[in-house]
């Protein structure tokens, strides 16, 4: 048996599925009496406008303003701040069919993701089918993979430095996008694999636009500032750019997975986990300071990680409502509901895991 096989026998177990229906139900019902769909509306349109204007303004306004150095990797921090915006806003909805009612809206926004250097065609199947169906299982979800460097689970094999990766994450972190972009798009692309898993055949028009997507990120990113700036203003200049909107996107993703409450189950004998998909999300995820409307603002909802988690079909505009029907329901059946009131309660927490995780032996 491939592992591609293994990948698709892994099933969860439809027998624990009351609590899913109630929920389901719940939330088709608050849509249906506010009379509104489940897509993005005018507040997420808003805003996908302010970072998509906001992006060349800056871009434009470093290559030709002729402005003193240090005010130039300012703009540059803040060009990593707007890319991790547009992913956080519109690559995410837009990548799950939420962003627009409009199915060629949503495919043409997924393509943002190609303008900060990753690829849509690999991104959909990395996170919207192998992370999102098989959460925190280890050999099937991509996102844990951080091996050697950070140990995410105690189901992957410990070396002797992880027991002081809870000091150097945030190191390794603000790499991550430039690794993403360099090397694991393209380790990716020529294997045809995402982690254990094979990688859906790529069409001809995939692998144009896998390319046209990295040469003009590279011309827009690389090329076009190193001539306009000089090597070493835009060398430096790219590089706090990536290691901004790296440290960003790793820290959201990571306080949502890997903190202490979140479980790592593996299929029994039988390929078969243990409870149904949604309760499987709720043991497997976290939502952090949902209460705080700038990061809520910034983040695209991705702090209300458990309703994205439970419904990625549905934008996260409506996070907030969707919550408070979450949070009741899961009380009545007595399901546990992770939530950290701060972002520094999630990030202790997140430090505290990988310092567990570091030193725990298997």
């Amino acid at each position: 048996m491939d592992n591609y096989t293994s990948f698709k026998s892994v099933k969860f177990d439809r027998g624990k599925n009351e609590f899913s229906r109630e929920l389901k139900k719940a939330v088709s019902q608050y849509f249906k009496e506010k009379g509104i769909h489940q897509k993005g509306n005018w507040r997420l349109y808003l805003k996908s406008t302010f970072f998509l204007l906001l992006l060349p303004t800056l871009y434009l306004t470093l290559l030709f303003a002729g402005l003193p150095v240090w005010i130039n990797f300012i703009l540059w921090a803040m060009i990593g701040l707007t890319l991790a915006g547009i992913g956080f806003n519109i690559m995410h909805d837009a990548s799950h069919g939420s962003f627009s009612t409009h199915p060629r809206v949503n495919r043409l926004f997924t393509g943002t993701l190609d303008l900060m250097g990753g690829c849509g065609f690999i991104w959909k199947q990395k996170h919207g089918v192998n992370h999102h169906t098989f959460t925190n299982i280890e050999g099937l979800d991509d996102d844990l993979d951080i091996q050697p460097w950070i140990r995410t689970n105690v189901n992957q094999k410990k070396f002797w430095f992880h027991k002081y990766q809870h000091y150097y994450s945030i190191v390794l972190y603000s790499m991550t996008y430039l690794l993403w972009v360099f090397v694991q798009d393209y380790r990716k692309y020529f294997s045809g694999r995402i982690g254990t898993t094979r990688m859906k055949k790529m069409r001809i028009l995939d692998h144009i636009y896998f390319w046209a997507g990295k040469t003009t990120y590279l011309t827009l990113f690389i090329v076009l500032p190193v001539l306009q700036l000089g090597l070493f203003q835009a060398l430096v200049g790219y590089l706090i750019a990536a290691m901004v909107c790296g440290l960003l996107l790793a820290i959201v993703f990571q306080l949502a997975h890997l903190v202490e409450d979140t479980q790592f189950p593996l299929p029994d004998s039988n390929n078969k986990i243990e409870n149904d998909w949604m309760i499987h999300q709720l043991q497997t995820t976290a939502n952090f300071c949902t209460q705080n409307k700038l990061i809520s603002w910034f983040t695209g909802g991705l702090n209300f990680q458990v309703e994205h988690h439970l419904f990625p079909g549905i934008s996260h505009v409506h996070y907030p409502a969707i919550n408070k029907l979450t949070r009741n329901i899961c009380a009545e059946f007595n399901i546990p509901y992770y939530e950290y009131q701060t972002f520094n309660a999630a990030f202790r927490s997140h430090l505290s895991h990988l310092k567990v995780v570091g030193r725990f032996s298997s």
